[in-house]
């Protein structure tokens, strides 16, 4: 799955459309390095996104095309 697309799954951003603009201007990376909107999910990637002067850590548990509201937040856990 695209992170773009995983990023809006997982209710990390909200539009697909926000989440391929972050991964553009490279606020987002996976393992240390800088993506693209169109790199592939795996489980076990590291993703750091930066929102403004705040940093979010998480580690992907599960890749999955569609989740509900209740259930997205299984999808990932927070690094510290």
């Amino acid at each position: 799955m695209r992170i773009d697309k995983y990023l809006k799954v997982s209710r990390l951003i909200k539009r697909r459309t926000v989440a391929n603009e972050a991964c553009d201007s490279g606020r987002v990376s996976v393992n240390g390095k800088p993506v693209k909107a169109s790199y592939d999910v795996k489980v076990s990637d590291v993703i750091e996104i930066s929102f403004g002067t705040r940093t979010l850590k998480i580690r992907v548990l599960a890749v999955s095309e569609h989740m509900n509201k209740d259930e997205a937040h299984t999808m990932y856990e927070e690094v510290r």
